[in-house]
């Protein structure tokens, strides 16, 4: 085991076993968040469970979700599923929103935010699973933008920029309902939280909330995630590990909110 490596914002420090299973961490929540989303569900409250400050956690975690969305995205272009330009009608409101989620989220204490991020697992896990039964669409040009939309997608950005958990899953729902197929939607929601993350990620480094030895070691596992995801995507896996990743949130979010 690998001698252990301290970090000035980590309660104790690292040994080999942390970083193994912080990076298996990373790694399964890049393939999930590329195949659907979520997987910061697993990666925040294990950076908590690591000794990090809920706030701190959910800044570090942004370096991993970065590295994560572009490696998928790499994959997803050289494969002519999904260009940058693609994301531009949709990224001005979630990228506002996302800068102003930040924002905010970094001026509210750890406490709060850990018992926040518990009550929106939970909530999202269910949202997720109630509004994943419409039917498949079948088409690759997005319908026209409406006024509902653009909220939406400012809403998001809003979350987003504040929670980053779940976002995927949610933009994946607004993006099908524009009428596109669930692979190009998929693909896109990549490219989205790519730019949005690329925006966010500053707030979070000068108000001194990432710790850059955890954001290394679970952006490897990120990024090998992402590119194994977008592989799966494109062969057409989907969901398999969302029944797993239910109980996941539900016993992390317990730990979160304190019932044990």
């Amino acid at each position: 085991m690998a001698a252990s490596v301290a970090d000035p914002k980590l309660r104790s420090p690292m040994d080999g076993l942390a970083f193994l299973g912080l990076a298996t961490a990373g790694f399964v929540a890049g393939v999930v968040n590329t195949l659907a989303g979520g997987g910061s569900f697993l990666t925040v409250p294990a950076l908590v469970l690591l000794g990090l400050p809920g706030g701190i956690a959910n800044g570090t975690n942004r370096v991993g979700v970065l590295l994560q969305t572009g490696f998928a995205l790499r994959r997803f272009r050289s494969e002519a599923v999904v260009s940058l330009s693609d994301a531009l009608p949709v990224l001005g409101p979630v990228a506002l929103g996302s800068v102003i989620g930040a924002l905010v989220i970094t001026r509210v204490p750890d406490a709060f935010f850990e018992r926040a991020f518990g009550v929106v697992m939970i909530a999202l896990w269910v949202a997720t699973w109630l509004g994943n039964s419409g039917k498949e669409a079948d088409t690759q040009t997005p319908r026209p933008a409406s006024p509902w939309r653009h909220a939406a997608l400012f809403g998001l950005g809003l979350y987003g920029g504040a929670f980053q958990a779940g976002v995927g899953l949610l933009l994946l729902l607004v993006l099908r309902l524009t009428g596109l197929d669930l692979l190009r939607a998929n693909a896109l929601k990549i490219a989205v939280n790519f730019c949005f993350t690329l925006l966010a990620l500053p707030i979070f480094i000068i108000s001194n909330q990432v710790a850059w030895l955890p954001a290394a070691v679970l952006g490897g596992g990120f990024a090998l995630g992402g590119e194994v995801g977008a592989r799966l995507a494109i062969r057409g896996g989907e969901k398999l590990l969302r029944p797993v990743l239910g109980l996941a949130i539900f016993a992390l979010a317990g730990h979160m909110l304190g019932l044990y």
